[in-house]
Protein backbone atom coordinates (compact mmCIF):
# COMPACT_ATOMS: atom_id res chain seq x y z
CA UNK A 1 0.00 0.00 0.00
CA UNK A 2 1.32 3.67 -0.97
CA UNK A 3 2.03 6.24 1.44
CA UNK A 4 -1.02 8.49 0.24
CA UNK A 5 -3.28 5.50 0.69
CA UNK A 6 -2.05 4.90 4.45
CA UNK A 7 -5.51 4.24 6.17
CA UNK A 8 -4.72 6.18 8.91
CA UNK A 9 -3.96 9.72 6.67
CA UNK A 10 -7.35 8.68 4.71
CA UNK A 11 -9.12 8.90 7.97
CA UNK A 12 -7.46 11.99 9.41
CA UNK A 13 -8.09 14.24 6.59
CA UNK A 14 -12.46 12.89 5.85
CA UNK A 15 -12.52 13.81 9.82
CA UNK A 16 -11.13 17.27 8.45
CA UNK A 17 -13.44 17.19 4.88
CA UNK A 18 -16.38 16.08 7.38
CA UNK A 19 -16.42 18.90 9.73
CA UNK A 20 -15.56 21.23 7.02
CA UNK A 21 -18.84 19.86 5.49
CA UNK A 22 -20.49 20.43 9.07
CA UNK A 23 -19.34 24.09 9.87
CA UNK A 24 -18.66 25.85 6.15
CA UNK A 25 -21.27 23.94 4.87
CA UNK A 26 -23.69 25.72 6.68
CA UNK A 27 -23.77 28.79 5.18
CA UNK A 28 -25.58 27.37 1.98
CA UNK A 29 -28.61 26.29 3.36
CA UNK A 30 -28.66 29.27 4.86
CA UNK A 31 -27.82 30.92 1.36
CA UNK A 32 -30.44 28.94 -0.32
CA UNK A 33 -33.13 29.98 2.03
CA UNK A 34 -32.42 33.63 2.02
CA UNK A 35 -31.16 33.99 -1.62
CA UNK A 36 -34.15 34.07 -2.93
CA UNK A 37 -35.81 36.14 -0.45
CA UNK A 38 -33.87 38.71 -0.25
CA UNK A 39 -33.51 38.70 -3.94
CA UNK A 40 -37.24 39.26 -3.63
CA UNK A 41 -37.22 41.90 -1.44
CA UNK A 42 -34.47 43.86 -3.78
CA UNK A 43 -35.97 43.34 -7.29
CA UNK A 44 -38.79 45.24 -9.25
CA UNK A 45 -39.09 42.29 -11.27
CA UNK A 46 -39.90 39.34 -10.05
CA UNK A 47 -39.02 36.96 -12.26
CA UNK A 48 -35.50 37.79 -10.99
CA UNK A 49 -35.93 36.66 -7.20
CA UNK A 50 -33.88 34.21 -7.29
CA UNK A 51 -31.52 35.84 -9.21
CA UNK A 52 -28.99 35.46 -6.64
CA UNK A 53 -28.65 31.71 -6.09
CA UNK A 54 -28.37 31.93 -9.42
CA UNK A 55 -25.11 33.89 -9.48
CA UNK A 56 -23.97 31.64 -6.44
CA UNK A 57 -24.54 28.43 -8.91
CA UNK A 58 -23.14 30.38 -11.61
CA UNK A 59 -19.80 31.98 -9.99
CA UNK A 60 -19.04 27.89 -8.51
CA UNK A 61 -19.45 26.74 -12.79
CA UNK A 62 -17.00 29.56 -13.61
CA UNK A 63 -14.56 28.28 -10.66
CA UNK A 64 -14.83 24.87 -10.65
CA UNK A 65 -11.89 24.54 -13.60
CA UNK A 66 -9.85 27.05 -12.05
CA UNK A 67 -9.93 25.58 -8.68
CA UNK A 68 -9.30 22.44 -9.82
CA UNK A 69 -5.74 23.56 -11.65
CA UNK A 70 -5.12 25.70 -8.59
CA UNK A 71 -5.29 22.28 -6.37
CA UNK A 72 -3.66 20.45 -8.55
CA UNK A 73 -0.64 22.99 -8.79
CA UNK A 74 -0.46 24.44 -4.98
CA UNK A 75 -2.65 21.16 -3.53
CA UNK A 76 -6.64 20.88 -1.75
CA UNK A 77 -4.99 23.18 1.46
CA UNK A 78 -4.51 26.13 -0.88
CA UNK A 79 -7.76 25.79 -3.24
CA UNK A 80 -10.13 25.60 0.16
CA UNK A 81 -8.91 28.26 2.23
CA UNK A 82 -8.55 30.45 -0.48
CA UNK A 83 -12.40 29.43 -1.06
CA UNK A 84 -12.83 30.30 2.43
CA UNK A 85 -11.94 34.00 1.70
CA UNK A 86 -14.05 34.25 -1.34
CA UNK A 87 -16.91 32.53 0.84
CA UNK A 88 -16.53 35.76 3.43
CA UNK A 89 -16.16 38.18 0.76
CA UNK A 90 -19.18 37.27 -1.37
CA UNK A 91 -20.85 37.34 2.13
CA UNK A 92 -19.76 41.23 2.78
CA UNK A 93 -20.21 42.60 -0.42
CA UNK A 94 -23.89 40.63 -0.36
CA UNK A 95 -24.00 42.50 3.29
CA UNK A 96 -23.62 45.83 1.85
CA UNK A 97 -26.25 45.40 -1.07
CA UNK A 98 -28.52 44.80 1.65
CA UNK A 99 -27.84 47.55 3.27
CA UNK A 100 -27.74 49.87 0.36
CA UNK A 101 -30.98 48.27 -1.01
CA UNK A 102 -28.53 47.60 -4.19
CA UNK A 103 -29.47 44.32 -6.00
CA UNK A 104 -26.26 44.08 -8.27
CA UNK A 105 -24.30 44.10 -4.86
CA UNK A 106 -26.27 41.25 -3.67
CA UNK A 107 -25.78 39.32 -7.15
CA UNK A 108 -22.32 40.48 -6.97
CA UNK A 109 -21.36 38.99 -3.62
CA UNK A 110 -23.66 35.98 -4.66
CA UNK A 111 -21.11 35.59 -7.77
CA UNK A 112 -18.31 35.44 -5.29
CA UNK A 113 -19.57 32.87 -2.69
CA UNK A 114 -19.90 31.03 -5.84
CA UNK A 115 -16.14 30.23 -5.79
CA UNK A 116 -16.60 29.03 -1.97
CA UNK A 117 -19.68 26.56 -2.81
CA UNK A 118 -17.28 25.37 -5.96
CA UNK A 119 -14.32 24.37 -3.59
CA UNK A 120 -17.20 22.50 -1.25
CA UNK A 121 -18.19 20.20 -4.06
CA UNK A 122 -14.81 19.46 -4.36
CA UNK A 123 -14.87 17.92 -0.70
CA UNK A 124 -15.92 14.89 -1.98
CA UNK A 125 -13.00 14.16 -4.21
CA UNK A 126 -10.58 15.15 -1.97
CA UNK A 127 -12.20 12.19 0.44
CA UNK A 128 -10.51 9.87 -2.55
CA UNK A 129 -6.99 11.30 -2.81
CA UNK A 130 -5.58 8.89 -0.18
CA UNK A 131 -8.25 6.15 0.27
CA UNK A 132 -7.77 2.67 -0.57
CA UNK A 133 -10.56 1.79 -3.81
CA UNK A 134 -12.63 -0.16 -1.24
CA UNK A 135 -12.70 2.49 1.12
CA UNK A 136 -12.97 5.15 -1.43
CA UNK A 137 -16.91 5.03 -1.73
CA UNK A 138 -17.01 5.12 2.17
CA UNK A 139 -14.92 8.32 2.69
CA UNK A 140 -16.99 10.12 0.22
CA UNK A 141 -20.28 8.85 2.10
CA UNK A 142 -18.99 9.97 5.29
CA UNK A 143 -17.84 13.73 4.34
CA UNK A 144 -21.25 14.15 2.82
CA UNK A 145 -22.78 13.16 6.08
CA UNK A 146 -20.96 15.85 7.45
CA UNK A 147 -23.86 17.83 6.22
CA UNK A 148 -25.90 16.47 8.84
CA UNK A 149 -24.70 19.44 10.86
CA UNK A 150 -25.13 21.43 8.38
CA UNK A 151 -28.80 21.10 7.67
CA UNK A 152 -29.23 21.82 11.54
CA UNK A 153 -26.81 24.56 11.98
CA UNK A 154 -27.63 26.63 8.73
CA UNK A 155 -31.32 26.78 9.04
CA UNK A 156 -31.39 27.23 12.86
CA UNK A 157 -28.98 30.33 12.53
CA UNK A 158 -30.91 31.58 9.70
CA UNK A 159 -34.03 31.83 11.96
CA UNK A 160 -32.06 33.27 14.73
CA UNK A 161 -30.58 36.19 12.45
CA UNK A 162 -33.17 36.72 10.09
CA UNK A 163 -35.15 39.36 11.11
CA UNK A 164 -32.16 40.27 14.33
CA UNK A 165 -31.32 43.78 12.52
CA UNK A 166 -33.83 46.49 11.11
CA UNK A 167 -32.86 45.11 7.45
CA UNK A 168 -33.95 41.64 7.06
CA UNK A 169 -31.24 38.84 6.20
CA UNK A 170 -28.44 41.31 7.28
CA UNK A 171 -27.58 39.45 9.94
CA UNK A 172 -27.23 36.04 8.42
CA UNK A 173 -24.97 37.49 5.87
CA UNK A 174 -22.94 38.81 8.29
CA UNK A 175 -23.14 35.33 10.05
CA UNK A 176 -21.76 33.76 6.82
CA UNK A 177 -18.29 35.99 7.02
CA UNK A 178 -17.51 34.63 10.62
CA UNK A 179 -18.39 30.96 9.57
CA UNK A 180 -15.59 31.62 6.73
CA UNK A 181 -13.49 32.00 9.58
CA UNK A 182 -12.71 28.72 10.62
CA UNK A 183 -11.85 27.61 7.47
CA UNK A 184 -8.28 28.37 7.62
CA UNK A 185 -7.94 26.95 10.64
CA UNK A 186 -9.47 23.51 9.54
CA UNK A 187 -7.50 22.52 6.58
CA UNK A 188 -4.33 23.61 8.78
CA UNK A 189 -4.95 19.85 9.34
CA UNK A 190 -5.65 18.18 6.45
CA UNK A 191 -2.63 16.38 4.82
CA UNK A 192 -2.95 15.42 1.08
CA UNK A 193 0.14 15.53 -1.19
CA UNK A 194 0.18 17.69 -3.52
CA UNK A 195 0.06 15.62 -7.03
CA UNK A 196 3.75 15.83 -9.06
CA UNK A 197 4.05 18.82 -10.98
CA UNK A 198 4.22 18.34 -14.82
CA UNK A 199 7.75 19.48 -16.07
CA UNK A 200 7.44 22.39 -18.60
CA UNK A 201 7.37 21.04 -22.15
CA UNK A 202 6.79 17.60 -21.06
CA UNK A 203 3.26 15.53 -22.88
CA UNK A 204 0.46 15.79 -20.19
CA UNK A 205 -0.11 12.60 -18.15
CA UNK A 206 -3.47 10.50 -18.97
CA UNK A 207 -5.60 9.60 -22.26
CA UNK A 208 -6.22 12.92 -24.18
CA UNK A 209 -9.07 14.96 -22.68
CA UNK A 210 -11.39 13.91 -26.22
CA UNK A 211 -10.75 10.14 -25.50
CA UNK A 212 -11.76 10.40 -21.85
CA UNK A 213 -14.83 12.30 -22.95
CA UNK A 214 -15.66 9.13 -25.01
CA UNK A 215 -16.04 6.50 -22.27
CA UNK A 216 -19.35 5.44 -21.41
CA UNK A 217 -19.09 5.62 -17.85
CA UNK A 218 -17.80 8.94 -17.58
CA UNK A 219 -20.66 9.81 -19.97
CA UNK A 220 -23.28 8.74 -17.55
CA UNK A 221 -21.71 9.47 -14.78
CA UNK A 222 -21.36 13.11 -15.57
CA UNK A 223 -25.44 12.76 -16.94
CA UNK A 224 -26.90 11.70 -13.95
CA UNK A 225 -24.83 13.49 -11.54
CA UNK A 226 -25.79 16.93 -13.40
CA UNK A 227 -29.61 15.58 -13.02
CA UNK A 228 -29.53 14.72 -9.68
CA UNK A 229 -28.06 17.69 -8.38
CA UNK A 230 -30.13 20.17 -11.06
CA UNK A 231 -33.74 18.94 -10.33
CA UNK A 232 -32.88 18.80 -6.31
CA UNK A 233 -31.77 22.81 -6.99
CA UNK A 234 -34.77 23.73 -9.17
CA UNK A 235 -37.18 22.37 -6.44
CA UNK A 236 -34.84 23.46 -3.49
CA UNK A 237 -34.82 27.22 -4.89
CA UNK A 238 -38.25 27.55 -5.67
CA UNK A 239 -39.76 25.90 -2.02
CA UNK A 240 -38.96 28.97 0.16
CA UNK A 241 -40.95 31.22 -2.43
CA UNK A 242 -43.61 28.68 -2.46
CA UNK A 243 -44.43 28.18 0.86
CA UNK A 244 -44.37 31.79 1.79
CA UNK A 245 -46.52 32.48 -1.26
CA UNK A 246 -49.24 29.80 0.15
CA UNK A 247 -49.40 31.55 3.59
CA UNK A 248 -46.70 30.10 5.52
CA UNK A 249 -44.03 31.86 7.09
CA UNK A 250 -40.32 32.39 6.35
CA UNK A 251 -39.74 30.08 9.62
CA UNK A 252 -41.78 27.65 8.24
CA UNK A 253 -39.66 27.75 4.82
CA UNK A 254 -36.47 27.66 7.02
CA UNK A 255 -37.97 24.35 8.44
CA UNK A 256 -38.77 22.69 5.22
CA UNK A 257 -35.12 23.53 4.06
CA UNK A 258 -33.96 22.02 7.29
CA UNK A 259 -35.93 18.67 7.00
CA UNK A 260 -34.55 18.44 3.01
CA UNK A 261 -30.77 18.84 3.64
CA UNK A 262 -31.35 16.53 6.58
CA UNK A 263 -32.68 13.83 3.71
CA UNK A 264 -29.80 15.28 1.78
CA UNK A 265 -27.18 13.41 3.92
CA UNK A 266 -28.54 10.94 6.52
CA UNK A 267 -28.40 8.52 4.14
CA UNK A 268 -24.94 8.88 3.44
CA UNK A 269 -24.02 6.80 6.48
CA UNK A 270 -25.26 3.99 4.34
CA UNK A 271 -25.22 4.75 0.80
CA UNK A 272 -21.36 3.97 0.80
CA UNK A 273 -22.13 0.62 1.91
CA UNK A 274 -25.01 -0.16 -0.61
CA UNK A 275 -22.91 1.25 -3.42
CA UNK A 276 -20.41 -1.70 -2.63
CA UNK A 277 -22.99 -4.27 -2.45
CA UNK A 278 -25.19 -3.20 -5.00
CA UNK A 279 -23.11 -1.26 -7.62
CA UNK A 280 -23.19 2.16 -8.90
CA UNK A 281 -25.95 1.68 -11.42
CA UNK A 282 -28.66 0.42 -8.95
CA UNK A 283 -27.89 3.30 -6.42
CA UNK A 284 -28.21 5.80 -9.07
CA UNK A 285 -31.80 4.52 -10.43
CA UNK A 286 -33.09 4.57 -7.35
CA UNK A 287 -32.51 7.66 -6.42
CA UNK A 288 -33.96 8.47 -9.89
CA UNK A 289 -36.92 7.50 -9.05
CA UNK A 290 -37.33 8.56 -5.77
CA UNK A 291 -36.62 11.94 -7.71
CA UNK A 292 -40.01 11.55 -9.45
CA UNK A 293 -41.79 10.63 -6.38
CA UNK A 294 -41.01 13.95 -4.55
CA UNK A 295 -42.27 15.86 -7.94
CA UNK A 296 -45.27 13.69 -7.81
CA UNK A 297 -45.94 14.51 -4.15
CA UNK A 298 -45.58 18.17 -4.73
CA UNK A 299 -47.85 18.38 -6.86
CA UNK A 300 -50.64 16.73 -5.69
CA UNK A 301 -50.91 19.63 -2.73
CA UNK A 302 -50.07 23.16 -1.34
CA UNK A 303 -50.43 21.86 2.97
CA UNK A 304 -47.05 21.61 4.64
CA UNK A 305 -47.36 17.81 5.15
CA UNK A 306 -46.64 17.94 1.51
CA UNK A 307 -43.99 20.37 1.30
CA UNK A 308 -42.32 18.47 3.81
CA UNK A 309 -42.11 15.26 2.69
CA UNK A 310 -41.88 16.42 -1.20
CA UNK A 311 -38.34 17.98 0.44
CA UNK A 312 -37.68 14.94 2.18
CA UNK A 313 -37.60 12.80 -0.68
CA UNK A 314 -35.83 15.14 -2.62
CA UNK A 315 -33.14 15.48 -0.63
CA UNK A 316 -33.30 11.12 -0.53
CA UNK A 317 -33.18 10.99 -4.18
CA UNK A 318 -30.63 13.60 -4.49
CA UNK A 319 -27.98 11.85 -2.07
CA UNK A 320 -27.92 8.46 -4.11
CA UNK A 321 -28.35 9.96 -7.29
CA UNK A 322 -25.86 12.35 -6.85
CA UNK A 323 -22.90 9.55 -4.56
CA UNK A 324 -23.88 7.36 -6.54
CA UNK A 325 -22.35 9.46 -9.77
CA UNK A 326 -19.71 10.79 -7.73
CA UNK A 327 -18.85 6.97 -7.08
CA UNK A 328 -19.34 6.08 -10.65
CA UNK A 329 -16.84 8.92 -12.11
CA UNK A 330 -14.41 7.89 -9.47
CA UNK A 331 -13.46 4.64 -10.72
CA UNK A 332 -13.64 5.90 -14.51
CA UNK A 333 -10.19 8.18 -14.50
CA UNK A 334 -6.91 7.30 -14.07
CA UNK A 335 -5.01 9.30 -11.10
CA UNK A 336 -2.99 11.46 -13.35
CA UNK A 337 -6.46 12.58 -14.69
CA UNK A 338 -7.98 13.26 -11.50
CA UNK A 339 -8.23 17.45 -11.79
CA UNK A 340 -9.28 17.24 -15.50
CA UNK A 341 -12.00 14.92 -15.19
CA UNK A 342 -13.72 16.45 -11.59
CA UNK A 343 -13.00 20.15 -12.89
CA UNK A 344 -14.88 19.02 -16.00
CA UNK A 345 -17.27 17.59 -14.24
CA UNK A 346 -18.21 20.19 -12.07
CA UNK A 347 -18.28 22.44 -14.58
CA UNK A 348 -20.80 20.25 -16.00
CA UNK A 349 -22.86 19.57 -12.84
CA UNK A 350 -22.87 23.28 -11.74
CA UNK A 351 -23.74 24.54 -15.05
CA UNK A 352 -27.07 22.54 -15.27
CA UNK A 353 -27.60 23.55 -11.51
CA UNK A 354 -27.25 27.19 -12.92
CA UNK A 355 -29.63 26.66 -15.40
CA UNK A 356 -32.08 25.03 -13.04
CA UNK A 357 -32.23 27.67 -10.52
CA UNK A 358 -32.54 30.67 -13.36
CA UNK A 359 -35.41 28.79 -14.37
CA UNK A 360 -36.81 28.29 -10.95
CA UNK A 361 -37.63 31.85 -9.95
CA UNK A 362 -39.53 32.46 -13.86
CA UNK A 363 -41.42 28.91 -13.12
CA UNK A 364 -42.53 30.08 -10.12
CA UNK A 365 -43.73 33.70 -10.94
CA UNK A 366 -43.85 34.22 -14.50
CA UNK A 367 -45.25 31.57 -16.71
CA UNK A 368 -47.96 30.59 -15.19
CA UNK A 369 -50.11 33.54 -14.04
CA UNK A 370 -48.25 34.76 -10.74
CA UNK A 371 -49.84 32.46 -8.40
CA UNK A 372 -47.69 30.59 -5.80
CA UNK A 373 -49.80 27.08 -6.90
CA UNK A 374 -49.11 27.17 -10.12
CA UNK A 375 -45.37 28.10 -10.07
CA UNK A 376 -45.28 25.31 -7.76
CA UNK A 377 -46.75 23.22 -10.39
CA UNK A 378 -44.53 24.17 -13.32
CA UNK A 379 -41.37 23.86 -11.26
CA UNK A 380 -42.27 20.15 -10.30
CA UNK A 381 -43.60 19.21 -13.76
CA UNK A 382 -40.09 20.62 -15.34
CA UNK A 383 -38.36 17.92 -13.95
CA UNK A 384 -40.06 15.16 -16.14
CA UNK A 385 -37.72 15.10 -19.45
CA UNK A 386 -34.72 15.15 -17.25
CA UNK A 387 -35.36 12.50 -15.21
CA UNK A 388 -36.17 10.61 -18.73
CA UNK A 389 -32.69 11.64 -19.84
CA UNK A 390 -31.19 10.26 -16.76
CA UNK A 391 -33.30 7.03 -16.59
CA UNK A 392 -32.53 6.51 -20.69
CA UNK A 393 -28.65 6.82 -20.09
CA UNK A 394 -28.22 4.88 -17.44
CA UNK A 395 -30.27 2.00 -19.39
CA UNK A 396 -27.81 2.58 -22.04
CA UNK A 397 -24.90 2.00 -20.08
CA UNK A 398 -25.68 -1.02 -18.33
CA UNK A 399 -27.07 -2.66 -21.79
CA UNK A 400 -23.82 -2.22 -23.22
CA UNK A 401 -21.02 -5.27 -22.57
CA UNK A 402 -18.76 -4.87 -20.12
CA UNK A 403 -15.68 -4.64 -21.80
CA UNK A 404 -17.51 -1.48 -23.50
CA UNK A 405 -18.56 0.83 -20.52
Amino acid sequence: MSLTESPNRAKRNVIVLVLAQALLGAQMPMLFTVGGLAGQSLTPNPCWATLPISMIVLGSMLAAQPLSHLMARFGRRVGFITATGFGALGAAISAYGLYTASFAFLLLGSLATGVYMSAQGFYRFAATDTASPEFQPKAISYVMAGGLAAAILGPQMMKLTAQSMAIPFLATYLAIIVINLAGPILFAFLDIPTPPVRPKGAPQAGRPLREILRAPVIIVAMVTGMVSYALMNLVMTSTPLAVVGCGFSPAAAADIVSAHVLAMYVPSFFTGHLIARFGHAKIIGTGLVILAGAGAVAISGVELTHFFAALVLLGIGWNFGFIGSTAMLATAHRPEERGRVQGINDFAVFGGVFLASLSSGSLMNCTTGGTAQAGWQAVNLAMIPFLILAGCSLVWLVMRPKETR
